[in-house]
């Protein structure tokens, strides 16, 4: 099974941005994490971070009969960006949403995603776990659990 992580715009700051609300882990440390939880489930692993929101349409688009899956945590662009949303309908293949802190207890912009509508399902608020948690119910559902 091929599976892509998504990170939107601020991700790579991970470790440096906020350390209160996403800790102190950086994103090579969370991908390394990720890395390891897909060969420990025998499946194949990219990730992929941008600050721009063309190009993560253009992974989204690129994924289709190339991936099982996507985890994507598009970042501040879960909010208003509906070209994100368009291009998640737009594909066959089933997206995860993933939130490192709980969304819905921050501000209150932050309590609407336009994108998880159009997902299979959403984690918020467990961390760098939420993402393992993510690939685990996409391995599932490709088992038919």
């Amino acid at each position: 099974m091929r599976l892509l992580v998504l990170n939107g715009p601020n991700l790579n700051r991970l470790g440096l941005r906020e350390p209160a609300v996403y800790g102190s882990q950086t994103l090579q440390d969370l991908e390394a994490q990720l890395q390891t939880f897909a060969d420990n489930n025998s499946c194949e692993l990219t990730c992929f971070q941008s600050n721009h929101e063309g190009e993560l349409i253009d992974k989204l688009h690129d994924a289709e009969g190339s991936f099982d899956g996507i985890v994507i945590n598009p970042g501040a662009f879960t909010h208003y960006s509906y070209a994100i949303r368009d291009a998640i309908a737009s594909i066959s293949v089933p997206v995860m949403e993933v939130h490192i802190s709980n969304i819905h207890k921050r501000e209150e912009f932050r309590h609407t995603s336009v994108t998880a509508p159009v997902s299979i399902g959403q984690i918020v608020g467990l961390g760098f776990y939420g993402y393992e948690l993510a690939l685990l119910a996409l391995l599932n559902q490709n088992k038919g659990e």
